[in-house]
């Protein structure tokens, strides 16, 4: 493409054929330009003119036939803002994408939610629950696939023959079957194993497990709460201090406090005192069987039970291999020389082989993790209200805004993705063995 052909583009990029005294005439063969007081100049007398000189005479010439502020004149007025290159493109932006749309009435029902919701909120009220639900999900999840994955990494290197083939197979199973797959699987165990709600299973009276999903008292709180949720945090600070005086005495004499027993006791006894103190400032809300279904308490939807079991099972797989590979990293002469110092292998496992094994384990760990967050999005396919259902599909399907929906979609998943790598990243220098 020439000067002049370059020219023609841009204008006519611009929605003008005609833009002040510069006029532009186009032909068969050719493309020529008509400046003020120059002749006709013909295409082909500058085609062997190279790229840089090309476009170095067309500012100039442009320049002087057109001055800056007709250019600004008409990029600034241009009727047709979706044909014009530069602020027409911002000013399209500014006019069409409306985001008005996150406060009127949302019009539909969640079958899950942390927070307060109906029909009449807001579509951002309805993507803020849909927000929670997916966190809600990506939490279960990340502590189940956790405990799973390290159980069965470390089974897999077991000397029992069984236990090791056992976690074998289950490890090569799952990871080789799709996460769809796993989800569609559970739902449909949850759904057609389970009684329906007048056959429910009752536990204590207070409970009750049905294909309908897994009702259990919801506390309500009253006056004088106040007192047990400061003997918590209490409780949680003591246990951080104490924690830390733990370690540091473990460093400098090598002996070990029960420091999980003694943290647990405190954060579980502190805000029972608070509640004989207080005299019990919380009462239950007992579900009650209403019709068909369950009413009051607290519910766990079969759809968020099927969604945490398949996300955490499947994704405990891929991290049993990464504790295997992490555990087969330590030199096998670490746990040769715990050993013959009488240490339980327990004990050489817990305090010798896998603070060793972290350094190898969690960079890969921290990509299950946001494999896990990301593919929570597939809770669309039976029906978990998560982010992508809520915003990302009713709202999007009953406001017509996909744009502005599935930005607002990405950017979260985006800050989330980047929360979680920081996390880890800060945990992975806290934990790092010093020297290596």
């Amino acid at each position: 493409m020439g000067l002049y052909s370059i020219g023609n583009t841009f204008l006519k990029l611009l929605g003008r054929n005609n833009l002040g005294n510069l006029n532009l005439i186009s032909t068969p063969y050719s493309e020529i330009v008509v400046l003020p007081d120059f002749p006709i100049v013909p295409l082909e007398l500058i085609s062997n003119l190279s790229a840089p000189w090309k476009i170095f005479l067309l500012v100039k010439e442009v320049s002087k036939a057109i001055p800056m502020s007709s250019i600004l004149e008409c990029l600034m007025s241009n009727p047709k803002p979706k044909e014009n290159l530069f602020f027409g493109f911002n000013k399209t932006l500014a006019s069409n994408w409306l985001f008005e749309f996150l406060f009127i009435p949302a019009g539909y029902d969640i079958n899950q939610y942390l927070i307060d919701y109906n029909n009449r909120d807001s579509h951002l009220r309805a993507g803020i629950v849909g927000l929670l639900n997916t966190g809600l999900v990506a939490v279960f999840g990340i502590i189940l696939a956790t405990i799973l994955g390290v159980t069965l990494g470390i089974i897999r290197l077991s000397k029992n023959w069984l236990a090791s083939r056992i976690a074998y197979w289950y490890i090569e199973f799952t990871r080789n079957v799709p996460i769809l797959l796993h989800i569609l699987l559970w739902h449909g165990i949850i759904i057609n194993t389970l009684p329906h709600s007048k056959n429910a299973i009752n536990i204590a009276d207070i409970s009750f497990l049905s294909n309908r999903g897994f009702y259990i008292p919801k506390p309500l709180t009253e006056n004088g709460i106040e007192l047990v949720y400061l003997l918590l945090v209490i409780g949680i600070i003591f246990s951080v201090l104490f924690f830390k005086h733990a370690k540091k005495k473990q460093d400098l004499t090598g002996l070990q406090l029960p420091v999980f027993w003694i943290n647990l006791s405190v954060i579980i006894s502190l805000p029972v005192i608070g509640f004989i103190v207080s005299d019990l400032p919380i009462s239950l809300e007992i579900p009650v069987l209403k019709g068909f279904n369950f009413k009051g308490g607290m519910h766990m939807s079969p759809e968020l039970a099927a969604l945490t079991f398949a996300l955490g099972i499947y994704t405990a797989a891929f991290i049993a291999e990464i504790v295997r590979a992490g555990i087969l990293a330590v030199d096998k002469g670490q746990r040769e020389a715990a050993e013959s110092i009488g240490l339980k292998p327990s004990k050489v496992m817990k305090l010798v082989i896998l603070p060793q094994a972290r350094r190898v384990i969690i960079p890969p760990l921290t990509s299950q993790y946001l494999n896990l967050t990301k593919n929570s999005s597939l809770a669309i396919a039976i029906g978990y209200m998560d982010l992508v259902a809520t915003l990302g599909g009713i709202s999007l399907n009953q406001t017509g805004r996909e744009m502005e929906t599935m930005v607002i979609v990405m950017l979260i998943y985006l800050s989330v993705s980047l929360s979680i790598s920081a996390f880890m990243n800060w945990y992975n220098n806290k934990v790092k063995l010093v020297g290596r």
